[in-house]
């Protein structure tokens, strides 16, 4: 008896397509062809690679990032723009200003600019002056409870990233009087609640040449009691708008320069070197809950690249002449390309290992800064364990890191892609030893093997930047633990 061949219905027929299209059994050249411009890298082409699934259910945890957003505040640069914030402020109608800044900057150019401004335009002020530099929990508390009863309806923040990040919370804390402080802190330290009100109005001013926090979304702090450094991001917390005035840096000592330089360099190095956004888990169930920090994109590339081209041929003419203005300026615009590239990319080892470097100072005190207390300043912080650090990353894209170390003027022509590791960190330990004044390893601050354990448990917290960390296991467990003490023994000395 011959066989009944069942013609299949429309549903059927939709099913059988789709599965051939997914198991490339197709017969369209394009959905067949892996090679075929359409099946490109997910950057040009976001399908690539990924088969549609039906409507089942699925673990959301393990669902990979499959879109990235481009977030920063608006820039203004040029020498002189200083003056014009009075004039910003009148245009916002603001009609009560808290002026955020330091000891030290009050008392410079910048500050004297900013207030003439104010008063040209008629509009009230307050100052807040005591900012501590590598900002403190209780510093922190001390600047909301200020602000609190002034009740601003704008903030201005004049001074390096420690002011900048201290006006961004005053104002965070200020538009939310009832917030627990750590409902907004960074998971697992605090509760890292998504930010959903409007923030008032805040235009950065930065004297410092490094943080590229008038551009970004993230404020930095020590969390006493926990040893550790954490902080908030969202992009909500970015300042209006950030006025960059190469003039500002001028004041800068030769050791601030290095140290804000170093920061850049990190954060080019680490931004243009984090995992693809689209390796990121979990996609975000909501669009307010996507990090600000993503992992490398094709957009914060193009800015992380030459914020890193730029350092390399300028920090070290800063660091050496403090009147070559060209340098200088040069880096201030270095800093904020590099806060737009990882404002949105994101950084990896080389801070999340810093924090508990900072926070469990074991007594150095960093030549060239006005400060009675120890300090590490952060860019030191950052850039001691970077040699150790991208000799770790190396294996995860060689081309990325060769690339780099071509910036840096390597000859990368005949390098095998095995060696990118290790080339790109000789090319930095070269760079630190040349631009003079940096210590080379932890040993020189003051570390030594008994320090590890607590370094390796006060890094393990910053799950924020360690999830985008190439090669680096952020189970949490007893192996990220063991590559992340191997790091710190590798970064003894350089």
């Amino acid at each position: 008896m011959a066989a009944i061949r069942i013609a299949p219905s429309r549903a059927q027929s939709a099913l059988n397509l789709l599965r051939a299209v997914n198991s490339g059994s197709s017969s369209c050249p394009c959905h067949s062809n892996p090679q075929h411009h359409h099946n490109a890298h997910p950057t040009l082409n976001p399908f690539a690679g990924h088969k549609r699934s039906l409507a089942t259910p699925t673990d959301r945890s393990q669902q990979k990032e499959y879109a990235f957003e481009m977030a920063a505040s608006a820039i203004r640069f040029g020498p002189g723009v200083t003056k014009e914030v009075g004039m910003d402020f009148k245009n916002m109608g603001a009609r009560k200003v808290l002026v955020v800044t330091d000891p030290t900057v009050l008392h410079l150019d910048a500050m004297k600019q900013v207030q003439e401004g104010l008063d040209r335009e008629g509009i009230p002020f307050e100052v807040f002056s005591n900012t501590r530099v590598e900002p403190k929990d209780y510093s922190i508390r001390e600047a909301i409870d200020f602000a609190k009863p002034y009740q601003p309806d704008a903030f201005l923040a004049v001074g390096g990233g420690s002011v900048i990040d201290t006006a961004k919370l005053m104002n965070l804390y200020t538009t939310c009087p009832d917030a627990d402080f750590l409902d907004f802190v960074n998971a697992p330290l605090g509760k890292g609640l998504p930010i959903t009100a409007k923030l008032k109005p805040l235009i950065a001013v930065p004297t410092t040449a490094g943080t590229g926090s008038e551009t970004t979304g993230t404020a930095i702090f020590d969390l006493v009691d926990k040893k550790a450094k954490t902080g908030i991001a969202h992009r909500n917390l970015k300042p209006t708008l950030g006025i960059c005035d190469p003039l500002n840096t001028r004041t800068m000592p030769s050791a601030v320069h290095a140290s804000s330089g170093l920061d850049v360099l990190c954060h080019s190095l680490e931004s243009w070197t984090a995992i693809p956004y689209y390796e990121r888990t979990p996609r975000p169930t909501n669009p307010i809950n996507r990090p600000a920090y993503q992992g490398a994109n094709p957009i914060s590339d193009i800015f992380s690249l030459q914020a890193l081209r730029s350092t390399v041929k300028y920090l070290p003419r800063a660091v050496a002449d403090p009147d070559d203005f060209e340098a200088q300026s040069n880096m201030l615009l270095a800093a904020t390309l590099a806060g737009v590239g990882f404002g949105n990319a994101g950084v990896h080892l080389c801070h999340g290992m810093s924090y508990p470097i900072s926070s469990q100072n074991p007594g150095y005190k960093h030549a060239g800064y006005a400060v009675e207390q120890n300090i590490i300043p952060h860019g030191v912080s950052v850039a001691v364990t970077a040699p150790a650090v991208f000799k770790f990353t190396g294996a995860s894209n060689p081309e990325r890191h060769l690339a780099a170390a071509e910036a840096f003027g390597v000859d990368i022509s005949q390098v095998k892609k095995e060696s990118a590791g290790e080339v790109l960190s000789e090319a930095l330990s070269e760079f630190l030893v040349k631009l003079g004044d940096q210590p080379r390893g932890l040993k020189a601050l003051g570390f030594n093997s008994g320090h590890i354990d607590a370094l390796v448990e006060g890094t393990i917290p910053q799950a924020r930047v360690l999830m985008l960390a190439p090669n680096l296991d952020t189970s949490g467990g007893q192996e990220e633990r063991e590559q992340l003490r191997g790091l710190f023994e590798e970064a003894m000395e350089y």
